[in-house]
């Protein structure tokens, strides 16, 4: 054959060839395209899966837990007030100081109460010597004959002597009443705390049963958590808490110490005849009661610095 008719069987050739590389690109977008299609509905998958199990760990959070954002921070305050009066005449406290209980807070002048001592002392030096003076006179009588007293004399000389001894024990005490007056010029703490809205001056006068100074006592702390009364069915003693105070991340952990037995009722206060003022008016929506519970604490974290009347929101978890 001549090259004349070989090139159009060569041209057929490359043509078919063309439209075999032409298809090829075509039948790879198509699977890329179909790939793109699937790949939203993947996302939109996974969404629905996260949603749910964000939904129920929610549900299992808020619903299932019994939980109150009306918590409050608790603690005893000790108020010292002295039981003997006097200028104080030396502070050794701050306001917001922590003291461990025994420590110095405040003296009272004890110039009086160091003269009272003396004179209580020498009192019952005088009543013992008349007592004793008083008894041996009384076993003198005791021991002569009714030649020389009488038995109203001897009487008289014995009753004597047991009232000179009542005076010497009257003397003793007073002396004992002295010294802890005395002792009472030094107010000491009587718990581990901290000195809290100190107002008390140096060279101010203290008066007997005035409050000087208060103390927040540091081993009192404790968490009121106030329930609804629909969650105290699921509330038992015991079980853990958690508690977020407002202006921490970090929470504190817990557990149930006791619920509340009793809180006020509006329809039970008595009227001007004694008899209860019900109230009369009855709404549609009634609104659950809250109840106190009583979170103990069993640990707070580092950097973590409770405030008694801070607000806070507990959880109670079930024991595992």
């Amino acid at each position: 054959m001549n090259d004349i008719e070989l090139r159009p069987q060569e041209q057929a050739r490359r043509d078919e060839l063309g439209d075999e590389r032409a298809l090829l690109p075509a039948s790879g977008s198509t699977r890329r395209r179909a790939r793109i299609r699937v790949v939203p509905f993947l996302i939109t998958l996974l969404t629905v899966v996260l949603a749910a199990f964000l939904g129920r760990a929610m549900w299992q959070a808020y619903m299932a837990a019994p939980w109150t954002r009306d918590g409050t921070v608790r603690a005893y305050v000790v108020t010292i007030a002295p039981q003997i009066a006097g200028e104080i005449v030396s502070l050794r406290v701050t306001d917001n100081q922590y003291v461990h209980k025994g420590d110095l807070l405040m003296v009272i002048d004890p110039t009086n109460y160091k003269i009272a001592v003396s004179l209580a002392a020498a009192a019952v030096q005088q009543a013992q010597a008349n007592a004793a003076n008083a008894q041996r006179e009384a076993r003198r009588r005791l021991a002569l004959t009714t030649l020389s007293t009488t038995e109203e004399e001897k009487e008289t000389y014995e009753s004597n002597a047991l009232a000179l001894a009542a005076t010497y024990q009257q003397a003793v005490a007073h002396l004992d009443q002295a010294r802890v007056d005395l002792r009472r010029t030094e107010i000491r703490s009587p718990v581990n705390g901290y000195v809290t809205n100190l107002l008390t001056q140096r060279g101010d006068y203290a008066t007997v049963g005035e409050n000087v100074i208060s103390l927040v006592d540091a081993d009192s702390f404790w968490v009121d958590g106030y329930f609804e009364e629909t969650s105290l069915d699921a509330i038992q003693k015991g079980d853990p808490a958690t508690v977020k105070l407002m202006g921490y991340r970090r929470t504190v952990r817990g557990h149930v110490a006791s619920v509340s037995r009793a809180i006020d009722v509006t329809n039970a206060q008595p009227d001007r005849l004694g008899l209860a003022a019900v109230n009369p008016i009855f709404t549609w929506v009634r609104l659950a009661q809250r109840v106190p519970v009583r979170i103990h604490i069993d640990h707070v974290p580092p950097g973590v610095r409770l405030v008694a009347g801070m607000t806070a929101t507990v959880q109670i978890d079930r024991r595992r």
